[in-house]
């Protein structure tokens, strides 16, 4: 048994996780606003509006600092020789195996807030799915692009 895998993403993806997280509470501010705005025009009941306000607060540590920390703790994935093995999940840990020679394609990719915080995320296609190992740095993103390609050529010859 292998244990857990070993190699974690940057921290830096905590920073744009919580960027993300800021994002949907603007939305989500401004969708309470208008329904406290309604409240208030329609003369609606009152006791809505704190309600909204403490879900509002709610919402914002659990999407802005818990949900961050705890994606960045669980997240892990090791790169083997026959195998590429992912961690991941909030409540639940999902872990995944993908065998070498399943392997077709690896991308990487960046959106503008990875490429302000200098990292890339991995795609490795199979015939049946896409996996994705979020916010590496740059380097080691194209690092590991490279070294899973080499390794999905070599189990691809040894077959």
């Amino acid at each position: 048994m292998n244990g857990e895998p070993r190699k974690r993403i940057s921290e830096r993806a905590l920073s744009v996780w919580r960027i993300y997280g800021m994002i949907g509470l603007t939305v989500s501010f401004i969708v309470f606003a208008a329904i406290i705005v309604l409240i208030i025009v329609f003369d609606g009941p009152k006791w809505i509006i704190p309600m909204l306000i403490i879900i509002l607060i709610g919402e914002g540590y659990f999407f802005i600092f818990f949900i961050p920390a705890l994606r960045w703790r669980r997240w892990r994935y090791e790169v083997r020789e026959q195998e590429i093995e992912i961690q991941k999940g909030l409540f639940v840990v999902k872990r995944t195996l993908i065998p070498m020679i399943r392997v077709q394609h690896v991308d990487s990719s960046q959106g503008p807030l990875l490429k302000k915080y200098r990292l890339a995320s991995v795609t490795i296609s199979t015939a049946a799915t896409v996996h994705e190992i979020p916010a590496l740095d740059e380097e080691e993103a194209e690092e590991l692009r490279y070294s899973i390609s080499r390794l999905a050529r070599v189990a691809d010859e040894d077959v």
